[in-house]
């Protein structure tokens, strides 16, 4: 199939002034709940009348394809009027151009892209089998079907701007993955390929692999603030009550040994970070502390 292309339609192109209240959201980006980050309306907000220096995209439709957070930033200000540049586009086309010009700089993950680009499939089967009747190889149906599939699978990844195995793993994981598993790599908290693996699992496995990965990236995120203060504060380290000497660090070897022996379950859910980071050092958490401190000992963190 052609790749999408603007020269085409061009020509078709003109200024306008449209009410706000007659444009409206793709109905693809509408069912999937495609939302401005609000650091990008904070961004554009700050800039005044230059925010508005470019118009905003559209189609003969008064659907909107590119310039969402030009007009959510204009209804939040009660403007009446905004200038679009309208283009004659159809629902498929406008769909095209709206997951293409939303690459990760401009707000929209892999993820994402995949899920609006999906909604091209109805469009594009009938397109395949348009372009193999027309090539009279209509009669092998027992191909058409595996042609089909390898055809849209392509077109929808050139379209999302990824491989093809990320969009049999998003369609995978639409099917098994658990709502919240979902929801994080919708957001971009875990990755595609982290996503698929986990949707094979039980609903229960996804939740806590989700759970222990969010408790992994919290501890790493508070080790880096404090080796930052640690080295900060490096000459005073040693007085720092949230840091333990040598000889505090023993006891804390030697508490933890001695709970192990009496609970030898008492560590099992405890999660263990190996951080890429130069020197030696131990961090824990202060629930890990309190649970083997000793009389008379000082905590941690």
């Amino acid at each position: 199939m052609a790749e999408f292309s603007l020269i085409a339609i061009m020509a078709t192109c003109e200024i306008v002034t449209v009410r706000i209240d007659e444009l409206r959201s793709h109905p693809s980006y509408a069912l999937h709940h495609v939302a401005v980050p609000a650091a990008q309306i904070s961004v554009l907000s700050s800039l005044g009348e230059f925010a508005f220096r470019e118009p905003i995209v559209i189609t003969r439709d008064r659907i909107v394809v590119d310039g969402y957070a030009r007009l959510h930033l204009a209804r939040q200000q009660g403007r009446g009027t905004i200038v679009c540049l309208k283009y004659d586009l159809t629902e498929e086309e406008a769909l095209r151009w709206l997951v293409q010009s939303r690459r990760p700089s401009r707000g929209l993950n892999a993820y994402m892209r995949i899920i609006l680009a999906l909604d091209s499939e109805p469009y594009l089967r009938e397109k395949a089998r348009e372009n193999l009747r027309a090539g009279g190889r209509s009669k092998g149906s027992s191909n058409l079907t595996e042609s089909n599939r390898i055809d849209v699978r392509s077109e929808v990844a050139a379209i999302a701007g990824v491989s093809t195995g990320n969009v049999t793993k998003v369609k995978q994981l639409r099917k098994t993955a658990e709502a919240a598993l979902e929801q994080a790599v919708r957001d971009g908290e875990i990755s595609i390929h982290r996503a698929w693996l986990w949707s094979y699992e039980s609903p229960e496995r996804q939740l806590e692999l989700l759970r222990l990965r969010r408790l992994e990236v919290g501890v790493k995120k508070k080790t880096k603030i404090l080796i930052s203060q640690h080295n900060a504060k490096h000459e005073d380290a040693g007085r720092d009550p949230r840091f333990f000497t040598m000889p505090q660090l023993a006891q804390l070897v030697e508490s933890l040994s001695a709970t192990t022996e009496k609970n030898p379950s008492a560590l099992g859910a405890a999660v263990i970070a190996i951080l890429n980071i130069p020197g030696q050092g131990i961090f824990i958490t202060r629930d890990l502390v309190d649970m083997v401190r000793k009389p008379g000992q000082s905590g941690g963190t």
